[in-house]
């Protein structure tokens, strides 16, 4: 390919296999099987031109662009077109209707759009969103479905200077404010080439011909959007997607698509794994051979061993292999993609839990303690572990912070230099041969090197520190996950000057009387009572039984446990074991 930004290697695509299939929308809400909607290269390619053109009557070059679009073709070609057009694109979700969401206002409050994106199904609920406030002006809402994109449009001009960055992937806002990462076109195409040498070295390091996207993960998100649009167009791969409530209301769809397709590669976070393995039926896989299943990306929360072999037993008889399974780090400063373990069954290791505690990762030899997932041994981008506060690199075995160096490394947030510096401007304080001095991304993440693998802890500042020890809120929730089966938040509440452990645990009521509800519920305290002290050798000062849903997450599904610190401390949350004796 001669340009090698996103929009370039479309229009070559467009031109080189115009009548090729390059995108399949699958419309579960009309049909319950599912009404495929598809895009050639060149009708999209079109589409994207002439909504650039329409754009820029509303807009100039390095304007903003927020896309509040139902997940669909429209997003597709929304997203692709601000791009042609040189207006930087902000994917969002869409708010619900009849509720504000103060995450999307507050996205529009930072990157000040000129022009929102949507469709005619809900530009009424974004109309809200689209008064300017302040200094800002209102922004030009556009309708995609409402024009006409296959019309004879005079095109822009393919030598127009564009900006550097692309568009602003706004973080989840797990532990901050949610902010603005600037990702170029460079990012993009250095995170593919990286992605492919890593998932794909038994094809060559290249994707095999004939691949198919399958996915259902949000195009707001990092993973979905990488997955779902870039990926594909870089790869010249055919894309077959759905929305995230179509895969929540029958999880078995995924699995289907995967069986429908040649090649096939997708991804998801650690829940999909469990809901997919739990609610999939013998008749949802009556005919489906998941055999040329290639690449499972697990990633975007912490990856949890159990869950894996779950889900590789679950569809062993459908003919899929546990080794396509590709447990994967990254996160959007990184553009994406940071590492991932080798092809074959997931690495698991077993550490000495009390080792961890004091920072030192030593492992077992009779297999028992923490089981971590490894995450490959990376080689590009560049991964270090790092003292956070001296800025030393830490030797193998020690736990640090995860820096991260490579091309891949976005610009920075948007209008947030001192947030920018910090994060993305890491400098390692006499650097071990072969490591550059920086800039060095630091994670924010937790994390070491065991005989070159990489393994993560959890995020720094959700670290528990409870009488002098530290415990990682990861593994203690899924000690306790692999009791409840729901989601759980390990948080730290602050009690007569000491930080003390509160679980925060969703349930089931189960039980044809209250009485039994309640025998029920004090079982479950006992059982994890009892297993966080055996596995961690920590007292739960609390266990807060919780309905489903009642744990704040971000919007890639990741637990906001500073929300539920502050919510246990105004006692917001509708506890279900009031009446339940203390375990």
């Amino acid at each position: 390919m001669s340009d090698t930004s996103l929009i370039g290697v479309l229009r070559e695509r467009a031109s080189l296999q115009p009548e090729d299939i390059a995108y399949t929308f699958m419309d579960y809400d009309h049909e319950w099987d599912g009404v495929a909607t598809t895009l050639t290269w060149a009708q999209l390619n079109r589409r994207v031109r002439n909504l650039a053109v329409e754009m820029r009557a509303h807009g100039q070059i390095g304007d903003r662009a927020v896309i509040l679009a139902p997940q669909g073709l429209e997003y597709v070609i929304g997203f692709l077109a601000s791009l042609e057009a040189g207006i930087i694109a902000v994917p969002l979700s869409v708010p619900m209707i009849g509720q504000h969401d103060e995450r999307v206002s507050a996205v529009i409050r930072d990157s000040a759009p000129s022009i929102i994106l949507t469709t005619s199904a809900v530009a009424g609920t974004v109309a809200e969103y689209a008064a300017g406030s302040d200094d800002a002006a209102a922004a030009t809402v556009i309708e995609v479905d409402a024009l006409d994109l296959d019309a004879r449009r005079k095109a822009l001009s393919s030598r127009e200077v564009k900006p550097e960055t692309a568009y602003l992937q706004y973080t989840s806002g797990s532990t901050r404010t949610p902010a603005g990462v600037m990702v170029t076109n460079r990012n993009l195409t250095s995170n593919f080439e990286q992605m492919m040498c890593d998932f794909f070295p038994h094809f060559g390091k290249v994707p095999p011909a004939g691949a198919h996207v399958v996915s259902w993960l949000p195009f707001y998100h990092d993973m979905g959007l990488m997955l779902g649009i870039v990926a594909p167009i870089l790869g010249g791969w055919r894309t077959v997607f759905t929305t995230p409530l179509s895969f929540l209301a029958r999880p078995a769809r995924w699995i289907q698509l995967m069986g429908s397709y040649s090649r096939v590669v997708t991804a998801g976070p650690n829940f999909a794994f469990e809901l997919a393995a739990g609610r999939t039926t013998d008749e949802d896989l009556a005919g489906v051979d998941l055999s040329d299943v290639i690449a499972v990306w697990s990633g975007a929360e912490r990856v949890h061993e159990a869950t894996l072999k779950r889900f590789a037993q679950r569809f062993a008889k459908a003919n899929f292999s546990e080794s396509v399974l590709r447990p994967s780090y990254g996160l959007a400063e990184a553009t994406l993609y940071v590492a991932t373990g080798e092809p074959g069954p997931p690495s698991v290791v077993s550490f000495d839990p009390d080792k961890l505690s004091a920072g030192v990762a030593e492992r077992t030899t009779d297999g028992s303690g923490t089981q971590l997932v490894g995450y490959g041994r990376p080689v590009e981008p560049l991964v270090r572990i790092v003292d956070p506060e001296t800025r030393v690199e830490i030797a193998a075995g020690g736990i640090g912070e995860i820096w991260s160096y490579g091309e891949n490394n976005c610009l920075g947030y948007w209008d947030k230099p001192e947030q920018t510096e910090h994060t993305f401007g890491g400098h390692i304080e006499g650097p071990s041969e072969g490591t550059p001095a920086g800039p060095w991304l630091r994670t924010g993440d937790l994390g070491f090197l065991s005989e070159g693998e990489l393994f993560i802890i959890g995020r720094i500042k959700d670290l528990l520190i409870v009488r002098g020890r530290n415990h990682y809120p990861d593994d203690i929730e899924a000690t306790i996950q692999e009791i409840t089966g729901g989601r759980v938040a390990a948080i730290a509440v602050e009690e007569d000057r000491t930080e003390q452990l509160v679980a925060i645990i969703e349930v089931k009521k189960r039980g044809e009387t209250e009485d039994d509800v309640l025998e029920n519920f004090l079982n479950i305290k006992r059982d994890v009572a009892s297993a966080v002290s055996q596995i961690h050798g920590i007292s739960a000062a609390d266990l807060v039984l919780v309905p489903r849903g009642s744990i704040p997450i971000t919007t890639s599904g990741k637990i906001r446990r500073q929300s539920c610190v502050e919510k246990y401390g105004k006692q917001e949350f509708a506890r279900l074991d009031d009446k339940v004796p203390t375990a």
